[in-house]
């Protein structure tokens, strides 16, 4: 990113943060060193559970720890810059900020991916079991994997590509916590046309299309389910689902709120929602998926029990 954009005059931006108020920067300091925190320890733990115990060698669960160490990566990518900004100045480069947006959208969308992924899944393992083994081999589970990330950074950089083209020559503060394209865009003072063009008919493509995906495979699911005779066999089946659904619902909710709006109505509002899908989701996934799954719990008990014998002095 060195180098990047000679037509600006502009070599760095103030990001304004969650709060003016010089009051607030310790407290939100504390609070969100303390979401990071949980958050790589909870996705660690899920990672180290996953690949520690044989019984969780399926693809759920492979599925679920590329989740899991794609959300450390994408709340790394965001919350030590707020934690700098917090304690110093909130200046951050300009291929800093292009560096940040880039891997924002590579890892938020990957995330979404993966989430349609899993559903798919799901959507196998209940309506069509008796396939199960050979359609989700290990050599198809690599290949949606491979599929999810390569194709997700090719959309962050076509974007990156476009927004560095933009011309800044004026103002350099940027009403947000973070480097995204709608607070960026606004600041220009050439032509966001293409820009606009590209984000209202490539975006929500990149954005709804896993989304209806993930929608189709559990109305599938749900048929299914209402066709099997017994009340037991029904909460065994919306029990390996109920995990997925709740973090698919947190993710877009908050994902769709900030995103599929014009440009110009994208105000401070939107600071919530955004903390909701880069940051608290990240945070709650492995609660979520942990509390709601016996496999996944025992497999952490195992693994605590594992680290306990091991610091035990012999």
């Amino acid at each position: 990113m060195e180098g990047v954009n000679h037509t600006s005059s502009v070599s760095e931006f103030i990001l304004l943060g969650l709060s003016s108020r010089p009051e607030d920067q310790k407290p939100l300091f504390i609070l969100f060193f303390i979401i990071y925190l949980i958050t790589i320890t909870g996705n660690l733990l899920i990672i180290l559970a996953i690949h520690s115990d044989p019984q969780l060698q399926t693809p759920m669960y492979f599925f679920l720890s590329f989740l899991s160490f794609t959300d450390i990566c994408f709340t790394t990518t965001i919350v030590p810059r707020m934690l700098v900004n917090f304690l110093s100045e909130n200046t951050i480069s300009y291929a800093g900020c292009l560096t940040q947006m880039y891997f924002i959208y590579a890892l938020g969308n990957t995330d979404s991916f993966l989430l349609a992924v899993m559903a798919f899944d799901r959507y196998v393992a209940i309506c069509d079991p008796f396939h199960y083994v050979t359609t989700m081999s290990h050599h198809r589970c690599v290949l949606l994997v491979a599929f999810s990330c390569s194709f997700t950074h090719t959309h962050s950089l076509l974007h990156t590509l476009l927004l560095n083209h933009l011309t800044f020559c004026d103002s350099n503060v940027i009403h947000h916590f973070l480097c995204d394209v709608s607070p960026l865009m606004k600041l220009s003072c050439s032509s966001t046309l293409v820009n606009e063009i590209v984000i209202m008919t490539e975006g929500p493509v990149v954005l709804v299309t896993p989304f209806l995906f993930i929608t189709f495979s559990y109305m599938r699911i749900l048929i299914t389910v209402l066709k099997i005779p017994s009340a037991a066999g029904k909460r065994k089946a919306f029990s390996t689902c109920g995990s997925h659904l709740t973090v698919v619902t947190l993710f877009y909710g908050s994902i769709f709120y900030v995103y599929l709006q014009p440009l110009s109505t994208y105000t401070v509002q939107d600071h919530i929602a955004t903390i909701v899908y880069t940051v608290l989701t990240s945070m709650l996934n492995p609660f979520i998926y942990s509390l709601r799954n016996k496999d996944l719990k025992q497999g952490l008990r195992k693994l605590m029990g594992k680290r306990k014998s091991q610091a035990a002095p012999s």
